[in-house]
């Protein structure tokens, strides 16, 4: 009986799993979305969820905290500088999951996990051509 043991266990030995957690949480807070099986997604809101709470609170021993689980200065930096200020109004619920497709090898449920508030795209091509335009003077 599994009373009271919460979580997937996906098929894996427990360190393999708290591996594959930090690993798909430092690639969601690095590019902001990533694609991946619904259960896994699931799983890993929680997480995200902590470290985007940990850098809003901003102080060194919250900075340790993220960084002995993200593993990645780069990330680490990245979510007290950046991702936080995004969030800095908002109480919780930070990302948002997309059904994609079902992937063609085991039909899993595949979907794009984002955080609601994404940094603003570059702008595109057109918009970027529509200024330089130049007027033919006579």
């Amino acid at each position: 009986m599994r009373h009271r043991k919460k979580g997937r266990q996906l098929g894996r030995q427990t360190k393999h799993r708290w591996a594959l957690f930090r690993s798909l949480v430092t690639s969601l807070l690095e590019h902001e979305r990533i694609e991946t099986t619904e259960a896994k997604a699931k799983e890993i809101r929680g997480f995200t969820d902590r470290m985007i709470t940990l850098g809003k609170d901003g102080s060194l021993p919250a900075r340790r905290r993220a960084l002995s689980f993200l593993r990645s200065k780069d990330v680490v930096s990245k979510l007290f500088s950046d991702v936080a200020g995004r969030f800095k109004d908002r109480p919780g619920g930070y990302t948002r999951m997309v059904k994609t497709r079902r992937r063609i090898g085991d039909a899993a449920e595949l979907v794009a996990i984002e955080l609601v508030a994404r940094a603003e795209a570059a702008p595109t091509k057109k918009s970027a051509a529509t200024p330089a335009k130049t007027e033919k003077s006579e």
